[in-house]
């Protein structure tokens, strides 16, 4: 068996454990007393998700097709999935979760990440925190002395994306700046892959192609970059040259943003 087929297989499992865990009151259908089928029909939820009942019969029978992430999310409205049950089912179609939604947790994805930065607090290398559109959502002491103080952004709304491109501290304190920018441009663009349609992503690429020469080169050359460990050369104002690896911290609780750690390494 292949893995496609396995995939298939486990997704056609799953669509019907969770069909007869719905009753027909919870979609706002008629149980009636000659009802013989544990949960909803295969019909219903067909009907139900706006797709021929066919064609879902044949999901649930594990044939070789592929649902769209829109007809996923619409199956797991009618079967009311949670988050997590609903990314399972992406992952089995497409090995990764395509616009992930938040997680239900005890405390916000966010609010988690500030208390991450607030223990490295005392750490004299820089520790930030960004989502999907670069927003900086936390930072660490240190990152204001190796970077900048981004809390003065004329903006604003403190961006690492935006102040890479435009701020002159930018070139200042990263040696390889252009390298750097080039890099993260690449980046965002992998990730804004898993957001089609957001216009606040819409709106930030407008943006810096207006406003960055450079952006809207690299953009237009559509270099794809994944998440990964980097090198970093800096200048910093007390210690001159030193150089840190850059590592990136995901977590599902606190997806799509992630914690960005800076470790010193021997030159």
């Amino acid at each position: 068996m292949t893995e496609a087929s396995h995939s298939r297989r486990e997704l056609g499992r799953f669509l019907r454990t969770r069909r007869e865990r719905i009753s027909p009151d919870q979609v706002g259908l008629p149980s009636g007393p000659r009802r013989r089928t544990n949960g909803l029909r295969r019909e219903e939820v067909a009907v139900l998700a706006g797709l021929s009942p066919t064609w879902y019969t044949y999901l649930e029978q594990a044939r070789d097709i592929r649902p769209s992430p829109e007809v996923l999310d619409s199956l797991a409205r009618v079967l009311q999935l949670t988050e997590d049950e609903r990314r399972y089912m992406h992952v089995l179609v497409y090995g990764e979760v395509i616009h992930p939604e938040p997680l239900e947790t005890d405390i916000p994805g966010n609010q988690l990440l500030k208390q991450i930065v607030n223990l490295m607090d005392a750490s004299p290398y820089p520790v930030y925190c960004s989502n999907q559109y670069c927003d900086l959502i936390a930072w660490n002491p240190a990152a204001t002395e190796w970077f900048d103080d981004w809390s003065l952004m004329a903006s604003g709304e403190p961006n690492f994306l935006r102040w890479m491109l435009l701020a002159p501290a930018a070139r200042q304190v990263l040696v390889d700046w252009e390298s750097e920018a080039q890099d993260i441009v690449a980046r965002w663009r992998g990730e804004v892959a898993k957001w089609p349609g957001d216009a606040r992503i819409s709106a930030l690429v407008t943006e810096f192609t207006e406003t960055s020469p450079h952006f809207r080169q690299w953009w237009n050359d559509h270099d794809v970059q994944e998440h990964r460990s980097r090198v970093r050369r800096f200048r910093h104002p007390r210690l001159g040259l030193r150089l840190l690896r850059m590592v990136v911290l995901n977590g599902p609780e606190f997806a799509p943003a992630a914690a960005i750690v800076h470790i010193p390494i021997n030159e």
